[in-house]
């Protein structure tokens, strides 16, 4: 076995709660560190998307439009947009560029730098209509600020044109409600989840369907992903489970388990900057992270007062956040030690 002759793995360092914020009025449905690592985004069921520091959890902008409660956000590689995903059946994009800009005031050359951005300031550049349901789902390309793909409650798995804000695709995807939507990291492919039991990959160009990963009836796909090295998917299902699965081969690698999920969508995460690491919320209010190869439960973060919906993992730094349910609606910034 060539694992036996691998350096033993670095002992684990654990985590440990240094922040917790209230940014929302409602539940917390998805918080996501921008792959720039300098920013925070949280949506809420109050219909909002704040734009937190993710160092302090400080407030540092309110993105207010949507007419119902956001499910979903996605960053673009650049972190320069955001995309959010409602309950009011549209997408929105968020030009995040003047909050960036202003984040070091001062720092400019000379000039006296930026200055510290509006926080009530309307960044909205397109409202993208056409879903007929809830939008629950919603992911841009990695290698274009100009693709967004999303699923939603009308079972449709859809993708737009940011530009000129055209769905140019529209797949009648599952015959129940998709509840995700990811790109592989070259754009080229989209691996789809939905209520149905299944799991099926799309070609991001045609939308045509190039694989149905899992074909189940029950238990509901509550999430899927492609690992960051594209070759895995990373699939939950509503019976307390998480698998990694070989997408070219169709095989099951590896499964996780020991949290609770039967209930909620509940959005995972790679953690790569120190060891390789699953990380998911639970229904029993924490946070659990277990070893990607070895498949055991390293730990399990407590501090939460309901269901923890979704996870982010910071790009660079060996840091966690965590959101929870209308219960607790927390956000909350784990850290290892070290």
């Amino acid at each position: 076995m060539s694992q036996q002759q691998q350096a033993p793995a670095p002992p684990y360092r654990p985590y440990r709660q240094v922040r917790a914020a209230t940014p929302h009025s409602r539940a917390v449905s998805c918080v996501r560190f921008s792959p720039c690592g300098r920013l925070l985004a949280t949506a809420s069921l109050d219909g909002t998307v704040a734009l937190l520091s993710p160092s302090s959890l400080a407030a540092i902008a309110t993105l207010r439009g949507h007419a119902d409660g956001v499910s979903d956000i996605s960053w673009s590689t650049d972190s320069f947009y955001l995309c959010s995903a409602s309950d009011d059946r549209t997408l929105r994009i968020w030009d995040v560029r003047p909050v960036l800009a202003g984040l070091n005031p001062g720092s400019g050359g000379g000039g006296g730098g930026a200055q510290p951005a509006d926080p009530n300031a309307d960044r909205c550049i397109r409202v993208l209509k056409g879903h007929t349901n809830f939008v629950f789902s919603a992911n841009f390309n990695p290698q274009t600020n100009s693709t967004v793909a999303s699923g939603g409650f009308d079972c449709t798995v859809r993708i737009w044109d940011v530009k000129s804000g055209r769905c140019v695709r529209a797949i009648d995807a599952h015959s129940e409600p998709v509840t995700s939507v990811h790109f592989i990291r070259d754009g080229s492919i989209i691996v789809s989840g939905s209520h149905d039991g299944t799991c099926k990959i799309w070609d991001a160009g045609t939308g045509s369907c190039l694989k149905t990963v899992i074909d189940e009836k029950k238990p509901a796909v509550s999430f899927s992903m492609f690992s960051p090295n594209g070759k895995f998917i990373l699939v939950a299902a509503l019976d307390d489970t998480l698998k990694l699965c070989n997408f070219a081969s169709g095989k099951f690698l590896k499964m996780y388990s020991g949290h609770v999920n039967r209930k909620y969508c509940l959005q995972s995460a790679f953690s790569v900057t120190n060891g390789k690491y699953i990380v998911s919320g639970s229904e029993d209010n924490c946070v659990y992270i277990w070893d990607l190869q070895g498949k055991n439960i390293l730990q399990k973060l407590e501090g939460h007062t309901d269901t923890v919906i979704s996870v982010s993992c910071h790009p660079t730094e060996n840091k966690i956040v965590s959101g929870g349910l209308d219960n607790d609606r927390t956000v909350r910034l784990w850290l290892q030690d070290g």
